[in-house]
């Protein structure tokens, strides 16, 4: 009888144990999200209602004048711009990318390793040395033109490089991996018996993809969605090397301020926008993906 209370005064003590393990745990990562997530964004908020001196200094005077400025037609078009190129670029990478993540996920599990192998190769490169790349096919005397050149596609060379055209295939090229990778990972899951039960239920190849393969790979659909869509808005490298600074973006827009300008409250104030911009995609996709899950 004596023993009973020993062990039931000892149970809470031993589920407290995991508690604390896991907090150790998670505390490296906790210190890392606040030095390098929490604080930055803060100072970033914090400088969006200041103003700016005559030389470039921050003065910590609460203003809403930065984002009346955002507001402003002209940044307002830039804004509008970069999600067009950033949704147009998302869009591709689904259409390029799910038959790809589709075509290794129902592969064979050494052929799998391999085209995986073959889609993140690209990253073993630097990321400017890439661009660079593109810039010397894309040009006019470059590989594409002297192509199709030498095959009599055209008369004349094609005028792709610093245009809207070049920042897309830039763009595309640089985050087509990003939507392959999340897609091929809820299609790899994907069970076979149910695509089965359609065709068995009389479902044909496109009503079954339709109604049973999207449906069940629409989380891999969405966190590629997520992957593309923020950084493509927010790209300023390629829109640089690729479009010569004709088709500016926003990511454009917040470099200038910061590093030309010397505007930082309103860089700062373009940088919230941007951020709110992201957590309305997120809440939208996590929105979508839990009424397919319903």
């Amino acid at each position: 009888m004596s023993a009973v209370p020993a062990a039931t005064e000892l149970a809470p003590t031993d589920s407290r144990r995991p508690g604390w393990r896991a907090w150790a745990l998670l505390a490296p990562m906790v210190l890392w999200l606040l030095a390098f997530v929490v604080v930055p964004t803060a100072i970033l908020l914090v400088y969006s209602f200041c103003e700016r001196d005559e030389v470039g200094g921050v003065i910590f005077t609460f203003t809403w004048e930065n984002y009346h400025r955002v507001f402003d037609p002209v940044y307002l078009r830039i804004f509008v711009r970069s999600v067009y190129y950033a949704g147009l670029t998302t869009v591709i990478c689904v259409v390029l990318g799910y038959p790809v993540a589709y075509y290794i996920a129902r592969a064979s599990v050494e052929r799998r390793n391999q085209l995986l192998l073959l889609v993140m190769v690209p990253f073993w490169t630097s990321f400017l040395i890439r661009t660079y790349a593109w810039i010397t096919i894309l040009k006019q005397d470059g590989l594409l033109n002297g192509l199709l050149l030498s095959m009599n596609f055209i008369t004349e060379p094609l005028g792709l490089l610093y245009t809207p055209t070049a920042v897309v295939i830039g763009l595309v090229y640089a985050y087509l991996p990003f939507m392959i990778l999340p897609i091929y990972g809820s299609a790899e899951k994907l069970d076979n018996s149910l695509i089965e039960a359609a065709h068995d239920l009389g479902a044909g190849p496109v009503r079954a993809f339709s109604s049973v393969i999207v449906p069940l790979t629409m989380p891999g659909i969405a966190a590629g969605t997520l992957l593309v869509f923020v950084p493509a808005i927010g790209m300023f490298a390629i829109t640089d090397l690729m479009g010569g600074a004709k088709v500016p973006m926003i990511g454009n827009v917040i470099q200038n301020q910061f590093l030309q300008a010397r505007d930082w409250p309103f860089g700062a104030a373009l940088g919230v926008i941007f951020m709110l911009m992201f957590a309305l995609t997120y809440v939208i996709l996590q929105s979508r993906g839990a009424r397919h899950a319903t």
